[in-house]
């Protein structure tokens, strides 16, 4: 068990937030993208606060569907991130520029399109799914440096916020796990993995690519809900102190 309790450790180490060196120019005021019924012919790769308009273009028609109201609505403290996981990787494959507006989230698919409201000054923006994370416990959602900026969080370095998806996949569908440990040695994400594999749980290691070098994520599970997940991850911290994060599978 004393490898679950070091596995608890380890994720903090992937958290973006922090009070960084704010950006020397605000994201500028402008037109709210167009509705999710309009047609689209490239990928939204940046947006802004509500009112402004994406500076390439809405999502895919292939990706955008009606707005379902409060099909999908999250409130919990979010983060933000900036250097050095600027000009990284994310978890979709893109190029991370904290002066885009777009966020990390462990469940949502990615190119979800998320209003984030803070909760203590009612400022409001729009950013676009494409990273995984926070893997801190009771944060939801790690926002761009500039997406920060327009909710009034980057001194702070977190707030009390609420989500709701306006466009984008489906949140519901997809296969979910539980990470329950992030280990800088290989050999140590195989031996708790061989460890869940004694208990007849389907295991997996994801690698990441951190600012601190690279990662071994452990996983358990392949479930068809969220819900499922949570409760794998109810069960898994009963057998004893471990840290667990429900996360979307993007295989």
């Amino acid at each position: 068990m004393s490898l679950l309790i070091a596995a608890m450790l380890l994720p903090a180490i992937l958290a973006g937030c922090g009070k960084r060196q704010p950006a020397s120019h605000p994201p500028a005021q402008a037109p709210a993208p167009a509705p999710a019924s309009s047609p689209a012919s490239q990928p939204q790769t940046k947006l802004g606060p509500p009112g402004s308009s994406p500076r390439s273009g809405p999502p895919p028609a292939t990706e955008r569907r009606p707005v379902v109201p409060g099909e999908y609505v999250e409130e919990g403290v979010a983060s933000w991130y900036g250097i050095p996981f600027n000009g990284r990787r994310t978890s979709n494959g893109e190029i991370y520029d904290m002066h885009e507006f777009t966020a990390a989230h462990r469940t949502l698919p990615f190119n979800a399109v998320v209003r984030v409201t803070n909760l203590r000054n009612g400022k409001q923006t729009q950013v676009r799914i494409n990273d995984r994370g926070p893997f801190v416990a009771d944060r939801v959602i790690d926002l761009s440096l500039s997406a920060a900026e327009a909710i009034e969080m980057v001194g702070p370095g977190t707030a009390q916020v609420r989500l709701e998806v306006i466009a984008g996949p489906s949140s519901v569908t997809g296969f979910f796990a539980v990470q329950i440990g992030a280990f800088r040695e290989q050999e140590n994400a195989q031996r708790l993995k061989v460890e869940m594999e004694s208990r007849n749980l389907p295991v997996s290691i994801a690698t990441y690519d951190s600012p601190s070098g690279l990662l071994y994520r452990v996983r358990v599970g392949r479930v068809p809900t969220e819900a499922d997940a949570n409760q794998l991850a109810g069960q898994l911290r009963s057998t004893g102190q471990v840290t667990t994060f429900v996360v979307r599978l993007d295989e």
